[in-house]
């Protein structure tokens, strides 16, 4: 087990604590994460918001290497979306350089570590510099086989929503089809997440207990876990605490639990 954390984690640590509360046999597939509170991060600190951007930098890379070393099959990042047009044209500027730094200096690791990288969103309205540093990135890590990392960017689940409908009204219209007949697999078939499976678990930082327009469709049955620890604190016992609490809780998808079957069962 400590295998994929050796020489990361001190015998006796807290993260070794914690580790040793996971479930292995129990791990979320898809892990998505809101990362929010860079801005009041820096607040904080008197700094400027973009400072918080930049100090986030390092949650992502703790967050990213921490998952591929658990095994995790799929980890979502929302780092921008369709609302976040509405900032400061310097601070969408220094969130887009960021980025391009994020990749230049990561995709090595990323690529070394078996890490498939991907996007969701509009991302071809984005800037042409930064289409290039992602379908770069995207193209190196085509073929690996390990946790895909996917970066929702210019994204808003009601803008994937509408992207999906339309396609599938092409779809119906050329294949002389009733609207009636789509089915709801074939609406995830034309989401951006088709190649994935739906999170498990939902994390949000800041304490905010809300969305945000993300995933509208695929986290329908998400467990979601919210923490006050703002996103440029975030680290990896963070992430193994998000995972306890996640593998505490019972998955019902609308139906009974086992316990509550057997006491009906029981009382007929």
């Amino acid at each position: 087990m400590y295998q994929d954390f050796n020489g990361l984690i001190e015998p006796g640590s807290h993260d070794e604590q914690l580790l040793n509360q996971i479930d292995f046999t129990r791990l979320p597939r898809h892990i998505a994460v809101i990362m929010d509170g860079n801005g009041r991060w820096a607040k904080r600190r008197y700094l400027p918001r973009v400072a918080g951007h930049r100090a986030g930098i390092e949650a992502v890379r703790a967050t990213v290497e921490t998952s591929a070393r658990l095994g995790i099959e799929a980890l979502t990042l929302y780092a921008f979306s369709v609302e976040n047009w509405k900032r400061p044209p310097f601070e969408i500027e220094a969130l887009m350089t960021f980025l391009k730094e994020y990749l230049r200096k990561e995709l090595e690791n990323i690529h070394r570590n078996n890490i498939r990288f991907q996007t969701i969103g509009r991302t071809t309205e984005l800037d042409e510099s930064v289409q290039f540093e992602l379908r770069s990135a995207i193209r190196k890590t085509s073929g690996n086989t390990g946790m895909v990392l996917n970066v929702a960017l210019n994204y808003g689940g009601r803008v994937e929503l509408v992207d999906a409908f339309r396609k599938l009204m092409e779809k119906c219209q050329r294949e002389g089809r009733a609207l009636e007949s789509i089915t709801e697999a074939e609406i995830e078939r034309h989401l951006y997440t088709a190649n994935l499976p739906d999170p498990d678990l939902l994390i949000r930082t800041s304490g905010e207990m809300r969305v945000s327009n993300f995933l509208l469709w695929q986290i329908a049955y998400s467990e979601i876990y919210v923490t006050d620890i703002l996103w440029p604190d975030f680290r990896r016992p963070d992430l193994f605490a998000a995972i306890i609490d996640f593998q505490k809780r019972e998955r019902r998808y609308g139906g009974l639990s086992e316990s509550t079957q057997r006491a009906v069962v029981n009382a007929s």
